[in-house]
């Protein structure tokens, strides 16, 4: 059966495995198992009946690789690019489909974990450790009619409540190597008939290398991060969920490189004292109330969220605090078996502390924002799923704003092909920091507004084995804010368009392989090239059992032709990753793994270090049915 939770539904006891659009394939004996997304619809559905573009992870992949950071996974998927000024805990851009973060939602078990403190509303992602997560989709495009405003690029959503066996299991993983390295997580897992618990803690330290590639002083990263996620049954109709999330990271840095006078680039240097502190607190509830036989099925649902973060050891030094609250609720009624409305409405209020500065005083601000949307799905004939949906948005400070979402599959079913579309709009609502902050702010600013769509093909031979995707995307951004001397909206429109591919052969019961492929045009107002997104990005996985209790795994990403800063061209390079795992059981691991195997000397950000070859040794053991 499919359990949800509100505006994120969650998967009990189906399929969370990704066929199709991770590059990550799939064993051959769950080949005939259809694969579950919700982000497109904010409700379980088959993924061959989805129009909209959708990547995932699960956790089968998540074990194969045992990377300690879940960015480090996104890396891996079409459409998506990671740029890290320094090792493990640096404050690293992440773009989809060549558009930066502040253009991303991104939810934590439904919970919008964004930093409205921040100089754009958006996530920090480095914070994020992979030791609870049970699975990742990233939805591409255009989405704000289902998901409000910095839906411009897409949304991920991570989840940490998947397929639950009955009883009580203990999950236990360490792991120690390179550059000081050391982590380690515990997981509870429990379950009966009407009741499912996910509990997790989860730690991470490193020495870590100079972020400064001229320098010498490490920068080190601490984390810290507890999250908790439970739903109970109480009868066919009535259910209530509910969420926490704690993070407490520290993670030091170095100068930044600036240009000046112009044309001369200053590299990053060594600071010995810069630090990053952030302590973030979030929880959501509600419930579900299903009526007339469950073809009427309502979610209630509130959240807040509590960040403090803290710059020390520079001119900047200073503690901001930001707070989230937000009501939601989400309708569903199916009119007949091939048509489904969907209507919800949510309240939103974001408030940000900013300090007291050598040259600013101490500002406090907050705005709010409330939304009501609808969409209708609907299966007119057999293998043709369709969506359309309409949302409208009431800002405190710039008034209304209205979007829209249209999308499209059909499967071929003589020849096993799959066209799938989508277009969509969006917006991303100025921050706190633009409207009110210390330094420039414009309370007129108005949103920035997006269009976008994309269309491809899907097909599969060898019965499913071997599965290609071919997909074309666009999208253009409007009304941008940009900073010069202070906060402004700029004429002309930005542009994002390219191709994604991908590929995954499950060759036989011991062999699996998949790439990916993306071309990425992303340019400014003035057609000139953004900064960080590779032009082509290749991304490989392979995994193999070449006897009974061994699996060697391996990940390689390609970035090239990439820019930064003045037109500076960064070196292509070929990252790749191995994992080689030994199970005496089948609920224990040992393993040793190598990151960046052939030792490439690379940058992702001009001026800082990334790590050489690192090689780390681990365990992971489960105890319970």
């Amino acid at each position: 059966m499919l359990s949800r939770q509100g505006s994120f539904p969650y998967l009990l006891g189906a399929s969370t495995v990704a066929l199709t659009v991770s590059i990550h394939p799939a064993p051959a004996q769950d080949l005939d198992l259809g694969t579950i997304v919700v982000t497109p619809n904010r409700a379980p559905t088959d993924r061959a009946k989805v129009g909209s573009s959708v990547a995932v992870i699960d956790r089968r992949e998540i074990e194969q690789q045992s990377l300690p950071v879940i960015v480090e996974y996104l890396d891996l998927l079409p459409g998506v690019s990671i740029s890290s000024p320094g090792g493990r805990g640096a404050e690293g851009s992440l773009s989809v489909r060549g558009a930066p973060r502040r253009y991303v939602k991104t939810l934590f078990n439904g919970i919008d974990i964004s930093d409205p403190t921040n100089t754009q509303v958006q996530t920090s992602y480095q914070y994020l450790l992979s030791g609870g997560i049970e699975r990742a989709e990233v939805l591409k495009g255009s989405q704000s009619t289902l998901y409000g405003s910095d839906a411009i690029a897409g949304v991920i959503s991570l989840s940490t409540l998947g397929d639950i066996e009955p009883g009580l299991t203990h999950i236990v993983q360490g792991e120690g190597g390179s550059h000081g390295s050391l982590g380690g997580s515990y997981g509870l897992r429990a379950a009966d008939d009407r009741s499912k618990l996910s509990l997790n803690l989860t730690g991470f330290r490193t020495d870590g290398i100079s972020s400064a590639a001229s320098g010498t002083e490490r920068d080190g990263y601490e984390n810290l991060m507890f999250d908790v996620n439970a739903e109970h049954v109480f009868s066919d109709v009535f259910s209530v969920f509910g969420s926490a999330l704690y993070i407490d990271a520290e993670a030091e840095f170095d100068n930044d490189s600036y240009v000046f006078p112009a044309g001369v680039f200053n590299p990053p240097t060594d600071n010995l004292t810069a630090t990053n502190l952030s302590k973030q607190l979030a929880g959501r509830a509600g419930f579900n109330l299903d009526l007339l036989d469950g073809r009427f099925r309502n979610t209630f649902s509130a959240q807040t969220f509590d960040l403090k973060r803290s710059i020390a050891g520079t001119t900047f030094d200073g503690t901001y605090e930001g707070k989230r609250y937000k009501v939601d609720y989400q309708g569903a009624y199916d009119v007949t078996d091939w048509l489904t409305i969907q209507a919800g409405a949510d309240y939103e209020k974001q408030k940000a502390l900013f300090p007291e500065g050598a040259f600013n005083p101490e500002v406090n601000a907050d705005f709010n924002i409330a939304g009501f949307w609808g969409e209708a799905i609907a299966t007119p004939i057999e293998n043709l799923t369709l969506t359309a949906g309409i949302r409208h948005d009431e800002h405190s400070e710039f008034g209304g704003h209205t979007t829209y979402r249209a999308t499209g599959s059909y499967l071929f079913a003589d020849t096993d092909t799959r066209l799938h579309a989508s277009l969509g709009t969006g917006f991303r609502a100025p921050s706190l920091n633009e409207l009110f902050g210390p330094f420039g702010a414009d309370p007129n600013l108005t949103p920035e507004t997006s269009f976008g769509f994309d269309a491809g093909i899907e097909q599969r031979f060898l019965a499913g084995r071997l599965v290609a995707d071919l997909t074309y995307f666009q999208m253009k951004i409007d009304d941008l804010i940009t900073y010069s001397g202070g906060y402004t909206q700029l004429p002309g429109t930005a542009r994002q368009r390219g191709v994604e591919a991908s590929l995954t052969y499950a060759v036989n019961d011991w062999l699996e392989i998949g790439g990916a492929y993306t071309y990425t045009s992303s340019v400014d107002q003035n057609g000139d090239r953004l900064t960080r997104i590779p032009r082509h990005a290749i991304a490989l996985q392979a995994s193999a059992r070449p006897a009974e209790k061994w699996l060697l795994s391996a990940s390689a990403k390609a970035n090239i032709d990439t820019l930064d800063g003045n037109d500076f061209e960064l070196d292509d390079h070929f990252l790749l990753n191995a994992k080689l795992a030994y199970k005496p059981t089948e609920d224990t691991e040992l393993y040793l793994r190598a990151e960046n195997l052939l030792d490439q000397d690379y940058q992702t950000v001009r001026g800082f270090n990334t790590p050489g070859l690192s090689v780390f040794a681990g365990f992971r053991a489960r105890f319970g049915p």
